[in-house]
């Protein structure tokens, strides 16, 4: 049982934000559950695999539900005709895409870039999706500006720089405009954490 207990320990650790004690109590709090709490847990861990599906477009996930066996695709932000597509707002994570989504404030496309970059980063692109986010912008000519909506911290100042930059030397000859999220987010804030009128604000005096 010991043995149970440190590896799915070391398991929750890999979950973002959970160290070694918090772990602990997660393990030890399913311990205490009933077994049938236990197998209910495992089985939705489990049918993400079957329910969930990423946006060929966004790269977010999605919940495709019977689509999924339909080779659906693409999600339905990606294919309600009502949004502004000539708006096209980058952003690290899907939690983040669904903070914007909560304000109500924003009605225009994104793209998930799967996380932000650290300064030492020696292959950016393995670490974001940034040639996928050229490739969306070079296929859809509709697209004329380029939000992009980063954490308000190191990593995400220095990642808003980099595909700012990056998008300036493949568009070259192109009329995009890019910008990014105003300072209505105080230095240090995750973008996941802020509230929507925060994230308004911020989205309004985008720069």
């Amino acid at each position: 049982m010991a043995d149970s207990v440190e590896k799915l320990i070391e398991l929750f650790t890999k979950f973002p934000g959970i160290g070694p004690r918090q772990a602990r109590r997660f393990v030890y709090h399913l311990l205490e559950e009933s077994d049938s709490s236990r197998s209910f847990l495992a089985q939705k861990i489990l049918s993400l695999k079957t329910e969930m599906a990423r946006c060929v477009r966004c790269k977010r996930f999605f919940n495709a539900g019977d689509n999924f066996a339909q080779a659906q695709t693409i999600c339905k932000i990606c294919s309600n005709k009502g949004r502004d597509s000539a708006l096209l707002m980058v952003l690290a994570r899907d939690v983040d895409l669904e903070s914007v989504e909560k304000t109500r404030g924003y009605n225009g496309a994104y793209f998930v870039l799967g996380g932000q970059l650290k300064i030492l980063d020696k292959n950016p692109e393995s670490r974001i999706r940034i040639i996928e986010l050229e490739s969306l912008i070079q296929n859809d000519q509709g697209i004329q500006e380029v939000i992009i909506a980063m954490s308000a911290n190191t990593e995400g100042d220095y990642t808003a720089d980099y595909v700012k930059q990056k998008l300036h030397d493949a568009f070259p000859d192109r009329d995009l405009k890019i910008t990014v999220l105003g300072r209505g987010l105080s230095t240090g804030t995750e973008l996941e954490y802020s509230d929507p009128e925060t994230i308004t604000y911020a989205l309004k005096n985008r720069f």
